[in-house]
């Protein structure tokens, strides 16, 4: 099954979901489509967020749209690539952004492991894509993904949700304001970077929310 590797909290959590019809058609349409055609990331990386950082761990979510529709790049974790692979434009405007904001250097890969480890969850709202098709799995993770951004909201406290870009906005019913800090801004490709997400400082304002909530801050 896909989601035997995911955390032992998340398969609690989220076994209802694991067990009705919408899901199981998930799976079971993904089990043929990873035969009959070039889907990423690979099978093993699914629910990668879900297995390296348990829920009650998550300080940040930052929502990304799907993952990427190029061969080596997804590897599980939204806006992240794996280490030896080229920093794409929207993640080199994030690392820009940071850098603008809180004067970290930029870093010369864009595997984001390490932003994952200290409580960011890197959620993309489909977990799938057919090669060269973006957003082509969409409508199949719609319902799971939103699911999960309401269960993060409801049984978690004092989160830091990043929203950029009009698709990113779309989830705000989903997130309940009163128990979290919701960040919005443009999204950061660069057809939009420069229309609200550079000068955002919405690296500072998480780290600042998470010291006055006494959780330690990330290092972006």
């Amino acid at each position: 099954m896909l989601t035997d590797n995911i955390h032992p909290q998340w398969k609690e959590i989220l076994k209802n979901e694991f067990s009705q019809d919408y899901f199981l058609k998930i799976i079971q349409y993904l089990d043929s489509a990873y035969l009959e055609k070039i889907i990423y990331p690979n099978k093993d990386l699914i629910f990668k967020s879900f297995h390296d950082l348990p829920i009650d761990k998550i300080k940040v979510v930052i929502l990304g749209q799907d993952p990427y529709y190029k061969p080596k790049m997804a590897h599980g974790l939204a806006f992240s690539v794996p280490m030896d692979e080229k920093i794409p434009r929207s993640l080199k405007n994030i690392f820009k952004e940071i850098e603008n904001d809180i004067g970290n250097i930029q870093p010369e890969n864009g595997n984001l492991e390490r932003w994952a480890k200290q409580g960011v969850f890197l959620l993309n709202t489909a977990l799938t894509v057919e090669e060269n098709k973006p957003m082509s799995h969409y409508k199949i993770w719609e319902k799971f993904t939103n699911q999960v951004i309401q269960l993060i909201s409801e049984k978690t406290q004092n989160v830091v949700f990043m929203l950029w870009g009009n698709f990113a906005l779309q989830k705000l019913p989903l997130i309940d304001d009163q128990k979290h800090l919701i960040l919005t801004a443009s999204h950061p490709s660069p057809l939009s970077a420069r229309k609200g997400f550079f000068g955002c400082q919405h690296f500072s304002q998480a780290n600042s929310y998470l010291l006055l909530h006494h959780k330690t801050l990330v290092n972006w």
